[in-house]
Order: structure tokens, then sequence, then C-alpha cells
């Protein structure tokens, strides 16, 4: 008999901690919370739910790779939102200098007991403001981390302790999905994330224009039994995300439909976009 194990909580993230419920216009509410939630509650389960392979692992680190050695200072990466290592590792692999900031301890934990895990310093907190030494080439906010804060306050504040620590013709880098029209309707709807031979990921979401409050129910489907995640994020569109870059002191350098160099059009399912301080030269 498949088993059936209940998790609700939101993606990792830097939720402001006094943040207020927002109540969405279809009476869904989405609350403020310490970001390490998320962490605490998959993080011993996170490489089994989000294998490599289909989030396109080898061609983001080929992709940061190339933006980090662009840099000045020779080729360094901080990630908001650690987690597991699943780019931290490969990145280090390359000859990189690679740092984080994790507000979970359980994905610090799992990072911690991969090989070279110990050799990344990682700062425990929230990446909305949590300090990290030195300046970066690269600070990295992938697998649509942008969402998790609660508001668009919160998400300017990203930008800002990202800009901080740029080296000198640095990059931030930010990796989202895009939402499409037909799934901006109100109601809910079912999309296919992954479909494996042992696993399956359903996501079943509803979209709120007014609030732009994405929830978001993925089932996993394994031969061990079913996992259900719930997440309520702050869906923000490409070009709200370049105003935010603005109102941080950046602007953008170049968006891509994927991490692969694909052009960024109105079929564009996802898109990885680079942002570089406004008073930079700019090398896009």
């Amino acid at each position: 008999m498949l088993g059936m194990r209940d998790a609700t909580f939101r993606r990792r993230g830097g939720n402001v901690e006094a943040a207020q419920p927002v109540v969405a216009s279809n009476g869904s509410r989405m609350k403020g919370h310490d970001p390490g939630t998320y962490g605490t509650k998959v993080g011993a389960d996170y490489d089994l739910l989000y294998p490599g392979d289909p989030l396109e692992t080898e061609a983001a680190v080929a992709a940061l790779d190339t933006l980090a050695r662009t840099g000045t200072g020779g080729g360094s990466i901080l990630e908001f939102g650690i987690g597991t290592g699943r780019l931290a590792l490969p990145l280090l692999e390359r000859g990189l200098t690679v740092a984080g900031i994790e507000a979970s301890e359980t994905m610090i934990a799992q990072l911690r007991a991969k090989p070279r895990g110990d050799e990344i310093e990682v700062v425990a907190g929230d990446f909305l403001r949590a300090l990290v030494e030195g300046q970066f080439s690269v600070v990295l906010l992938g697998f649509n981390g942008i969402f998790g804060p609660a508001d668009r306050d919160a998400q300017i504040a990203c930008f800002r302790n990202a800009a901080r620590h740029l080296e000198p013709g640095g990059c931030f880098v930010i990796e989202t999905f895009v939402l499409r029209p037909e799934q901006l309707h109100g109601g809910w709807w079912v999309l296919p994330r992954f479909v494996g031979d042992e696993h399956v990921e359903l996501q079943v979401c509803r979209y709120d224009t007014a609030t732009h409050v994405l929830e978001r129910t993925m089932v996993h489907l394994r031969p061990d039994g079913l996992r259900f995640v719930k997440l309520a994020d702050r869906y923000a569109w490409p070009g709200e995300l370049d105003l935010m870059a603005r109102a941080a002191g950046l602007r953008l350098r170049f968006r891509n439909g994927g991490w692969r160099g694909e052009p960024f059009g109105p079929s564009s399912s996802t898109h990885v976009s680079v942002y570089e301080r406004a008073d930079s030269v700019s090398t896009g």
C-alpha cells in the first residue's frame, strides 16, 4: 500500500519575519514565517524530490562558470538559498570560490555531509539581509527563489542585498518560470512538471491576479508513496523584476529563455535574468 506524508510549507527564501498575512481574493492566505521552514521540513528529502537532471544542472553550472570568470575577481559565486549544494558543489569542482546563505540548518547539514561540502562557506540566515564577507563575481538566486519573499518590499530587499555583495563588474542572476496566459484565469490548473520511470511530479496551481499570490501543491508520486508539498509564492513578472532591480541600483544586462542561452520571447516558459550595477560599464 502506498504511504502518504503531508507537509505544508513554502519554498525556501527570505520572508520578512514580521510580515502580515496576505489574503488573496479567493480567500487564501500567504503568511510570514521563519525563512528556514521550507528546508526544515523538506531538507532531508530534497535531493530525492528534486534530482539534478530535470533542473538542467549541467547547463546552469556551465553558464554560471562563464559569468563568474568574466568578473574582475577571478571567479567567485555567492548563492542565496544554497540548499544542499545542487549547483554549489559542481561549481566548486570547476575551481570557483563558492559561498552561500541558507536559512535552514537541515539543508546546511545535508550539504556538509557531501564530499567537499565542508569547503564551502555558508552563513546561516535570511538572504534578505544576511551578509557574507567579501564581494563576488556572481550572486545567484535560482529555482524561483525570488518568489519566496512575502511582498514587493521584501523582494527589493533581496536585490539590495545582492547588490551589496557584488564586486565591480559582477552580476546578480535570477532563474524563474514564467506563467502562461492560459494559467491566469483564477481557477485551478494542473502541470506535469516532471515525468520519470519512478517519479512523477504534478503541480496543482492557482494564481490570483489581484495579489500576485501563486498557490501550488506539488504532488510527488514515487514507488515508496506520495508526498505533498504546498507553496504560496509572491509571483513577479520579468518586467516587475527589472523595476525591483532599478530600485536597488541595478539594471538588466541581458535575459535568456534558459540556461543554454535560448532567446527569451513570448513563448518562453522560463527566464534567466542577469543584472549588473546601474553605474557599471555593461559587458552584455
